[in-house]
């Protein structure tokens, strides 16, 4: 192609989400495929949210409402917090970017863990920023490390708390003592996707409540983990109204389609589903430790939805053995893989192979 890119893009490597079931079913040849690659709700959504959806979806000819202003009424009434206070987006990674693109400039700089959300480092890239990476310690985000690497050039902060993939946490007195490190110039983006998975006590829960301490942070949250609405792409970010309101001025239109709208508010009102997808997760997360501890591998304790562990062989031999027998995981640098934690069905088909990969 004769036409430049633009020159930040031209060393980046495209994201890769976890591979398709339906792939994996048309390259081996499988008729039933278990897909633990990418942290998605086994159990499904709540009934509810299906039964409303299929009542929205009777009317696809009229554009949604732009300002998600129901969805955001709801939201604003779960958290006791202002609707202006709110900003609905497809997915937390639309916010990722619109962060990037609102606050950053070439030259500018984000720190970053290296083991975390890799579209936090795209974004900066693609916006001309110099990503600074801090090594995790013991798994677990180096807050010390991430404040020491604060510069008079430093524009962002990404923290993902629980942290994706590594599935560990900071307490609330660490991100205290962290943001008393901060300069107010700083904007810190506070990423809670796997926040309803949490069990350590040390964690607060009230953590959408921060940006009100804290006038430099946003709260990033989601509807694609425990409430299962990753199809439909929609998460939403708490934030104080400057901030929102530089944001909104780049924000696409109609950028939260009416059936994820429509589904957001119906998955609020059902925390009994949320509550069985909590149960059923701990009760995997368990069965998996005891397997993972009787096969004498390393892994990361985890506060998500999801196991960070060393197989201790090649990855990608791992993940594709495992494709081959019908078990999608997601592979990372060298020897380490994330599984997401299944139905126990799942969970102990997932053992079963893995067992027979690794004594290959």
């Amino acid at each position: 192609m004769k036409v430049p890119v633009r020159k930040q893009i031209e060393g980046l490597t495209p994201y890769k989400p976890g591979k398709p079931i339906e792939d994996v079913q048309r390259e081996y040849g499988l008729e039933q495929v278990d897909k633990l690659a990418s942290n998605e709700n086994p159990l499904n959504c709540s009934p509810v949210v299906i039964k409303a959806v299929k009542e929205a979806a009777a009317n696809l000819s009229i554009y949604p409402d732009g300002n998600a202003t129901e969805l955001k009424e709801a939201i604003a009434e779960f958290y006791g917090v202002k609707v202006s206070e709110i900003m609905p987006t497809s997915g937390s990674n639309e916010m990722v970017w619109l962060l990037a693109k609102t606050f950053l400039n070439p030259g500018d700089e984000a720190i970053m863990a290296d083991y975390t959300f890799v579209s936090y480092k795209i974004a900066t890239i693609t916006m001309g920023a110099v990503p600074v990476i801090v090594p995790v310690k013991d798994f677990s985000l180096d807050l010390d490390a991430m404040a020491d690497a604060i510069t008079e050039k430093t524009r962002i902060i990404w923290l993902c708390n629980p942290n994706n993939p590594t599935g560990t946490l900071f307490s609330e007195e660490e991100l205290h003592s962290f943001m008393k490190k901060v300069p107010e110039d700083v904007l810190v983006a506070y990423d809670e996707a796997y926040i309803e998975y949490v069990t350590d006590p040390s964690f607060s829960k009230d953590g959408y409540k921060l940006y009100q301490r804290y006038p430099n942070m946003v709260v990033m949250r989601t509807f694609s983990k425990i409430y299962g609405l990753a199809a439909l792409r929609v998460g939403y970010t708490l934030a104080n109204e400057e901030v929102l309101d530089n944001i909104n001025k780049i924000r696409r239109p109609f950028n939260v389609n009416r059936l994820a709208q429509v589904a957001a508010i119906a998955a609020l009102k059902d925390q009994d589903f949320v509550k069985r997808s909590y149960e059923v997760n701990m009760e995997g997360k368990e069965y998996l430790y005891r397997a993972f501890d009787e096969m004498g591998l390393t892994y990361a304790k985890s506060e998500t939805n999801h196991i960070f562990v060393d197989v201790e062989k090649d990855c990608n031999e791992i993940f594709v053995e495992l494709q081959k027998r019908g078990t999608i995981i997601r592979p990372f640098p060298r020897t380490y893989i994330r599984v997401t934690i299944g139905t126990m069905e799942q969970n102990k088909k997932f053992v079963a192979l893995l067992k027979e990969v690794l004594d290959k």
